[in-house]
């Protein structure tokens, strides 16, 4: 079913599991995260439901984006109008930023492995862009681009260049699920760092699991 995905799991070679990106970075400590679900709370609104809602309208968008590059019709049959239409905003933010790009699409919903560093990761987009090597990763959140966005993609682009292909830049596009949840783009930098950053991440992951 297209509108629910299921939890994704990476395996290397010799058969052993290893944890995706996002789920490493979940070690990391979000406050930003305490701070918006105590404003929810004090509206009233759960927070668990509110986020199921949006990402299922996230997993929608992220569904017209890569139908779109892969062109395919999308099935929509699943989702509830309402959501559709939400999501749609969300892609159609995605072509305005696609459009007048010469855009030459590589790979969608790529899922490699590090088997050096033994990790996994989903990676959205891999094309190349006006003549470079570039990838892509799509935001719908409504709240702007974190720092562990960053650090995620670099781990991205580190599985890329560790299979050989080559990544000249790596940008996060944030395409909101509604009219009034902005539109993002950030090419970004210091990409040696934020892999160091996230390989300490998985240290901790690692050592974690060890001392359960």
């Amino acid at each position: 079913m297209k509108k629910y995905k299921a939890h994704q799991k990476y395996t290397l070679s010799d058969g052993t599991t290893v944890p995706g990106v996002t789920t490493v970075l979940n070690v990391l400590n979000k406050p930003a995260l305490v701070g918006w679900a105590n404003r929810l709370g004090l509206q009233g609104i759960d927070s668990t439901k509110y986020v199921d809602g949006k990402a299922e309208i996230g997993t929608c968008a992220h569904y017209l984006i890569e139908c779109h590059l892969k062109g395919e019709k999308p099935d929509l049959s699943e989702y509830a109008p309402a959501v559709v239409s939400e999501a749609e905003n969300g892609f159609l933010k995605f072509l305005e930023w696609q459009d007048g790009k010469n855009f030459r699409l590589i790979g969608s919903e790529l899922q490699l492995v590090s088997e050096k560093y033994r990790y996994g990761g989903t990676i959205d987009i891999y094309a190349e862009i006006d003549g470079r090597p570039t990838l892509v990763d799509i935001k719908t959140s409504g709240s702007g681009i974190w720092p562990e966005m960053r650090h995620q993609v670099a781990a991205y682009s580190a599985m890329l260049i560790e299979h050989g292909d080559p990544v000249e830049r790596t940008m996060i596009v944030r395409v909101g699920r509604s009219s009034d949840e902005g539109f993002q783009v950030e090419t970004v930098g210091n990409i040696e760092a934020h892999f160091v950053l996230f390989l300490h991440c998985l240290e901790i992951y690692q050592l974690q699991k060890v001392l359960k």
